[in-house]
């Protein structure tokens, strides 16, 4: 049985940590601020995440992590699939509008894009920008975790990703 059909969470399980404590403790965690959109036909979604990384090299595969209540699962679904990018230092405008701060509506004005083969929104000038194909999901508690196998990738081997901690944008120095 695959990791993609076993359970994995006890769902018996509760917590006694404080969500503010929570929070708190996963801001001090420094992640890569990346992109997942989707599209059908006019309609283009999307959403700044930092839950998301490499699943697999073989065959290439990502994992993100969106709000199972969120319009964009529901499209992931019905498409079956969903672009990914990693922001590059540069694009804060850009993943402030996805994570919230400009309405849904308004959040493709920024920025240069362009279209997958399959449709999906590409993101110009990104660290990297690829579109997936869902090759599983898990659904936790409010969250889906969408498997997705790489169909196309992108890369821009001189941009640097813009990173998010304690809840500011940061770059990435060598050490």
């Amino acid at each position: 049985m695959s990791l993609l059909q076993s359970p994995i969470l006890d769902p018996t399980f509760e917590s006694d940590v404080e969500m503010t404590d929570f929070r708190d403790a996963m801001a001090a965690l420094a992640a890569t601020a990346c992109l997942v959109t989707a599209a059908d036909g006019g309609l283009r979604l999307g959403r700044t995440v930092t839950a998301a990384f490499s699943l697999s090299a073989q065959p290439p595969a990502i994992l993100v992590s969106i709000d199972a209540s969120a319009p964009l699962a529901a499209l992931i679904r019905k498409r079956a699939g969903f672009s990914f990018a990693i922001f590059a230092e540069g694009q804060q405008a850009i993943a402030d509008g996805f994570a919230g701060k400009v309405p849904q509506e308004h959040r493709f004005e920024q920025g240069t894009w362009g279209d997958w083969p399959s449709g999906h929104p590409r993101l110009a000038h990104a660290v990297a920008a690829m579109d997936c194909s869902v090759i599983g999901e898990i659904e936790l508690d409010s969250h889906i975790l969408f498997a997705g196998g790489l169909t196309r990738i992108g890369l821009d081997r001189t941009a640097r990703p813009l990173v998010w901690h304690q809840r500011q944008y940061k770059s990435v120095q060598p050490l």
